[in-house]
């Protein structure tokens, strides 16, 4: 709802305090009061007193700035709980225990002044004050440049068309401001989300009604590309290190597994071949030796102009050849035998050594 139209604009409270001046009816402290109103067409209206005396004998509602009887909407007596209508009654309007006046399913024709009657013990009091009625602003419509993205690519400019100026925006639901991420023009008619993620899916703008409640736009429903973020390749019988062991002639399946919007596309390679398989997942009901190898399996969206891919290879378990460990044992005897014979070698060769020194020593003296 537009609130700045020239009709509900400034100039309105300043007839409105006008009005009250020349009245002579702005109260002092202690004096009632009504707290002026500004409602919507069709809507409940309140006019509530403040300052109301606690010795009230009876509330008394007129149209216009003057109490005659003339103007008389409803009275209320608190003392025997009765209410009285008068020639400007409609049937839409009722006055609280409190005092209050509250008109239901407001017309624009109850703009205008009123004015309130309070009789007490003591004396009268007298207040008036305006209440407007302004015509209900239409729910916003919502237009965006595009609705088909690429995540992380593309951007969209979303649109509010309204004549209001206090438009917020939602995106899937929650309320968002100008950030790192989205821009919100000054006027608030435009949202720009600069990269859009797979998380902005539902686009949303709104206004803030003088009640306060909001008056939403249809949503925009985004589709965003994205994916694949990674590849992982399940396996039975269970790989290890994209190494899968088998046996020929088991049954062996395959499956790439992905994240990715729209569906991807696939393709198989087996040892550098492209197969004829489209689909995520490949089965051998049989491995034989021909099926043994490495397999890529390679996941691409068009869309989203992004492929990756995740290899694995099959093949046998390796066959361990055992080996044969033999202890090697010495008897008690054997060792008393190569002990002696260490000795006796080492005095043998000391022997040698000795004559060897011996001689030569005779040579050396000898003329």
């Amino acid at each position: 709802m537009d609130v700045s139209r020239p009709r509900c604009s400034l100039w309105r409270e300043m007839v409105l305090v006008a009005n009250l001046l020349a009245c002579g009816i702005l109260q002092t402290s202690g004096q009632i009061s009504i707290v002026p109103f500004i409602g919507i067409e069709g809507y409940w209206s309140m006019l509530n007193l403040e300052n109301t005396p606690e010795d009230v004998q009876e509330y008394s509602w007129h149209r216009g700035v003057n109490d005659n009887e003339g103007n008389t909407i409803v009275s209320y007596k608190p003392l025997s709980n009765s209410w009285q209508s008068g020639p400007m009654f409609s049937g839409r309007e009722n006055v609280t225990s409190k005092g209050h006046l509250k008109i239901t399913e407001s017309m624009l024709n109850d703009t205008g002044n009123y004015t309130v009657r309070v009789d007490v013990s003591n004396g009268t009091q007298r207040a008036t004050s305006w209440l407007e009625i302004r015509e209900q602003e239409s729910n916003p419509s919502i237009s965006t440049n595009t609705t088909s993205v690429v995540e992380y690519m593309d951007s969209v400019a979303a649109f509010c068309h309204t004549n209001a100026t206090n438009i917020t925006w939602y995106v899937n639901g929650i309320l968002v401001s100008s950030n790192d991420l989205m821009t919100i023009s000054p006027d608030g008619k435009t949202l720009i989300i600069h990269k859009v993620s797979r998380y902005d899916r539902i686009l949303q703008c709104a206004l803030e009604s003088i009640l306060g409640f909001l008056q939403r736009s249809e949503q925009i429903f985004l589709t965003v590309a994205y994916g694949p973020d990674s590849v992982w390749l399940s396996s039975d019988p269970s790989n290890f290190n994209d190494i899968l062991y088998t046996e020929l002639g088991s049954k062996v399946e395959m499956k790439c597994i992905s994240t990715s919007f729209p569906r991807p596309k696939y393709r198989w390679i087996h040892n550098g071949s492209l197969l004829s398989i489209s689909e995520a997942n490949i089965t051998f009901p049989s491995l034989t030796w021909e099926q043994m190898g490495r397999y890529r399996c390679i996941v691409e969206n068009p869309v989203a102009q992004l492929t990756m891919y995740r290899e694995a290879r099959i093949q046998t378990r390796p066959q361990y050849i055992p080996i044969i460990r033999r202890d090697f044992q010495i008897s008690g005897p054997l060792v008393v035998f190569l002990i002696v014979m260490t000795v006796l070698g080492g005095v043998y060769l000391c022997g040698i050594l000795v004559y060897m020194i011996r001689h030569f020593s005779i040579r050396c003296v000898m003329p």
